[in-house]
């Protein structure tokens, strides 16, 4: 996920010199730096860019700050109408240059060896922290403008859909090989909230990615936190792969989407915690739950936490790929 360096003592130094967070997302060099990271210690099958979702609202000009053991906060939040019709898309190349930047450096040091994944929150997503000044346990001020002042929601999250689709080509033209939505609070909503105000704007995302693509069709995989419940539905969505959480079960969602996207994930995070043995166990569990054939690309059900043992995804990484020959031979 899109936190895989956090964990790592290297990652720890580089953001130490970088100074805070938000530094070491804009700086070109040290994102690449960070990216490469993960590979100089592991034998991984990709690189995923080292951003942040939120780097579309700071470019909004809502005052991002990232705050040790708080996460990100906001100093001006939306908390009206007004706020919402003075937001703009920011530009790509003024306002967002710097990711661009860092996905040609990072492309040029990998010199072909793996793919690049690149990536963005959704419209919904990037719209709760943007609301709610900050994380939150309840989305107590989201769910109200969705409940209460709907049509001020849609506009954030049609402007927020714009921005996105712009930001997602910049990326691709930049050279990144796959790009993925993250929808992290999707799963928080509603049967009905969902389908209105998280998928039918990614629904948007998507076609507008196919909409400019030049020639050479950039895969789009989408994941929403808690999403199992719809994953026939994302799986209309037109993206190319659905990427799961840890409380799905990979053989049913299989079962469910056939052959229509290929499927991401999904061993729960906290296996890393356990004995080598025990994640060889749980991999080779998550393998046959999926099953022969193609289409499952292995990765966690979510992000990697920041305490978890190098050594141990180590462990991970080699299970995957020695476990996993048997369900692609042929």
């Amino acid at each position: 996920m899109r936190q895989a360096g956090r964990y790592l003592p290297e990652y720890r130094a580089t953001r130490q010199r970088a100074g805070d967070f938000m530094t070491l997302c804009k700086t070109p060099e040290l994102a690449c730096e960070v990216t490469l990271q993960p590979l100089q210690r592991f034998d991984l099958d990709a690189a995923i860019l080292f951003s942040d979702i939120l780097t579309i609202p700071d470019a909004m000009g809502l005052g991002l700050s990232v705050v040790e053991n708080k996460g990100p906060q906001f100093a001006r939040p939306l908390r009206s109408g007004n706020d919402i019709r003075n937001l703009t898309v920011p530009d790509m190349v003024t306002d967002l240059g710097y990711v661009s930047d860092a996905v040609r450096l990072i492309k040029r040091e990998l010199q072909g060896k793996v793919p690049l994944i690149g990536f963005a929150g959704s419209p919904w997503t990037i719209a709760t922290y943007m609301i709610e000044g900050g994380s939150s346990k309840n989305f107590s001020k989201a769910k109200g403008m969705l409940y209460g002042q709907s049509e001020q929601l849609h506009r954030l999250l049609e402007l927020l859909s714009r921005a996105i689709t712009d930001y997602l080509n910049a990326q691709i033209a930049a050279g990144v090989d796959v790009v993925m939505l993250f929808d992290s609070w999707g799963g928080i909503l509603s049967h009905a909230a969902y389908s209105e105000f998280s998928l039918a704007y990614m629904r948007r995302i998507i076609q507008g990615l196919r909409a400019a693509d030049t020639g050479r069709a950039t895969p789009i995989i989408l994941f929403t936190k808690g999403g199992g419940l719809w994953i026939e539905d994302i799986a209309r969505s037109g993206c190319d792969a659905i990427g799961l959480d840890w409380s799905m079960d990979i053989e049913l969602a299989r079962k469910s989407v056939g052959a229509q996207v290929a499927l991401q994930g999904n061993l729960d995070t906290a296996v890393l915690y356990s004995s080598p043995a025990s994640i060889r166990r749980q991999v080779a569990e998550v393998l046959a739950a999926y099953g022969q054939g193609e289409g499952h690309v292995f990765n966690l059900g979510h992000g990697i936490h920041p305490d978890i043992d190098p050594d141990q995804v180590a462990v991970l990484v080699d299970a995957v790929h020695e476990l996993s020959r048997p369900y692609h031979a042929g």
